[in-house]
């Protein structure tokens, strides 16, 4: 997701939380990610969810470790990617949810009899501030932190349990 809407030209002066792993490319690169995911070349859109604390990050471009928290941001950057590529929403969730399942070879992604419930419940024109403090995850670099994002999750249910709750 990351190389969806990043280019090199973001790592601005060496921020080490655009130091990611593959590199981000030329944005004439990232236009044709883009371009194939829009035409179904590239099948499912992933986070590489790859947290990275604080003592592996804030060290200088060449020397931090590469990766970011990317799985609390899936979805707004997915509602963000279709909003600025004028695709329906159901298209771009499907690309992060069903056709990803699909491709894994997950029995996942579809709510019909005698599947697992999984649900994420959430307002697609809600917004919030991504920062630190608003990640849960172990890792608080990104390099959409200091964005606002699309998309607030209320609810997530998994396998029929709440298991967060806004």
């Amino acid at each position: 997701m990351h190389h969806l809407h990043l280019s090199d030209a973001d790592i601005g002066y060496f921020d080490a939380n655009a130091r990611l792993s593959p590199p981000l490319r030329s944005q004439r690169d990232r236009d044709a990610l883009r371009m194939g995911v829009i035409d179904g070349t590239i099948d499912a859109i992933c986070s590489d969810h790859t947290p990275v604390d604080d003592d592996e990050k804030l060290l200088p471009f060449a020397e931090a470790s590469p990766g970011a928290t990317g799985l609390e941001l899936l979805l707004s950057l997915a509602v963000k990617w279709a909003s600025e590529s004028q695709l329906e929403l159901s298209v771009a969730v499907a690309k992060i949810s069903c056709e990803a399942a699909r491709v894994a070879g997950l029995n996942a992604g579809s709510l019909s009899v005698g599947k697992s419930a999984d649900i994420c419940i959430f307002d697609p024109s809600a917004e919030w501030l991504a920062e630190g403090r608003a990640l849960a995850s172990q890792g608080k670099h990104t390099p959409f932190l200091g964005y606002t994002l699309p998309a607030v999750v209320h609810n997530t249910i998994v396998a029929g349990r709440v298991v967060f709750s806004r």
